[in-house]
């Protein structure tokens, strides 16, 4: 498949255009099927499971928490905002370390401490406190998304990188969903402390099992931790223009997805659908089409090729968010399924694509994406709330249509830069 047909950057450098010598060779990086895989894939299948259910523990809990500390919509929404802003500003950071003591180390070491504050967060006796503490969480679980896709871009082979990171993303579906739920029918018999404590104990079995299955690395290089050399990796990758219009995807599709997920327990609680929190709670359910979408994303580059597969999920998206307008819940329930399934795929489909662009500093590289993507989670929790406050569904519907009328923009933006690039390179036999 050439550039122009998968999307790839046909700049000097890019991903693919040299083979590298465990290509050419034996490759000993683990495939489907091979040694080492399934342990692989389950670790951090459970690694995702607690990074979403840790990190949006409080998202589905707002109007609890908004009644009992006394606080509105918007200023609840802080507590996911925290936790996703702190992931954003230390991504990078913590990526750098993994570069040094290695992805595992890294790994382990954020579950430890997110956990850890897991079971501090149902103590906050203030909002301000619970703020500290989700920023905190959030800090520490940077170290995971961009140490996991590093360490599957080096431990992978190429062909299987995208289902494998399909596959990482499908368990941060089934965390934020499996979080949200839980929390909801716990919430509703013993209030939303209780319900914050039960998904602390539920990270620290997948963090105690995920250190036990994680294979040990065997293609990972020690990198540097001098300033100069971590500033010129970044500025290399903030260069490349496929990266940044990967970063902006992130971003983009992220800023609908926390902004509808912050404020649609506000929407169902309230009337005409004046849900209970349990019920509210199940409504995350819809997350497994997440999981189907982000782990068949492998399949639907293949079959439109990325920027296709960027097309598809937005509209995907687009087309939920409008749905979700109507005053009907199987309409609305029908909304956030395609929101959700269009989100999942996208994401897959852009960070997969950062990892396989990337040449070196894949760690960093991969942080940048995950900082841009966390931002526009923090982005759209914080402004979809705001809108929901100003001008009700509407209004956070109309920060998501923007959003996704970005991706298709910037998506264009390479679909035309891909074409000028082709018509650049004189036809081959």
């Amino acid at each position: 498949m050439t550039p122009a047909d998968t999307g790839a950057s046909t700049t000097v450098g890019a991903a693919v255009s040299v083979p590298a010598p465990s290509e050419t060779r034996t490759d000993t990086r683990m495939t489907p099927g091979g040694p080492g895989y399934r342990r692989m894939s389950l670790a951090l299948f459970l690694a995702g499971v607690a990074t979403f259910a840790l990190l949006y523990s409080t998202q589905a809990l707002l109007p609890l928490i908004s009644g009992d500390l006394g606080v509105s919509a918007s200023d609840a929404s802080w507590t996911v905002a925290a936790a996703t802003g702190g992931l954003a500003v230390f991504v990078l950071p913590m990526s750098a370390l993994s570069e040094r003591f290695g992805r595992r180390t890294v790994m382990t070491a954020s579950l430890a401490v997110a956990v850890t504050v897991g079971l501090l967060v149902p103590f906050a006796p203030s909002l301000p406190t619970l703020v500290a503490l989700r920023a905190v969480q959030g800090a520490a679980l940077a170290g995971l998304p961009a140490s996991a896709q590093a360490y599957l871009a080096e431990e992978v082979t190429p062909k299987a990188l995208v289902t494998a990171i399909g596959l990482f993303v499908a368990g941060n579906s089934v965390g934020g969903m499996s979080g949200r739920v839980i929390t909801g029918w716990v919430a509703q018999e013993w209030g939303w402390r209780v319900a914050v404590g039960v998904i602390g104990l539920l990270a620290v079995a997948c963090a105690v099992a995920f250190r036990m299955l994680i294979p040990r690395p065997r293609h990972f290089t020690a990198g540097s931790l001098r300033p100069r050399v971590l500033a010129g990796t970044v500025r290399d990758h903030l260069s490349n223009p496929l990266l940044r219009r990967l970063y902006a995807i992130g971003a983009l599709f992220m800023t609908v997805f926390g902004g509808v997920y912050t404020v649609i327990g506000y929407r169902l609680t309230d009337a005409p659908f004046s849900l209970p929190q349990g019920i509210v709670g199940s409504v995350f359910l819809v997350y497994l089409v997440g999981t189907v979408s982000a782990s068949m994303s492998g399949r639907l580059v293949g079959r439109l090729g990325r920027r296709g597969a960027l097309y598809l999920g937005g509209g995907t998206t687009a087309a939920g968010l409008l749905l979700s307008l109507a005053d009907s819940l199987p309409l609305v329930l029908l909304g956030l399924v395609l929101i959700t399934a269009g989100f999942f795929a996208g994401h897959s489909v852009a960070s997969a694509a950062v990892s396989r662009t990337a040449t070196h500093g894949r760690a960093q590289a991969s942080a940048l994406y995950q900082s841009a993507y966390y931002i526009g989670s923090s982005v759209g929790s914080t402004v979809g709330a705001v809108a929901f406050h100003s001008g009700g569904w509407t209004g956070t519907v109309g920060v998501g249509l923007l959003a996704m009328a970005g991706v298709v923009a910037v998506t264009l933006a390479g679909t035309r830069a891909a074409r000028r690039q082709a018509a650049e390179i004189p036809a081959t036999a």
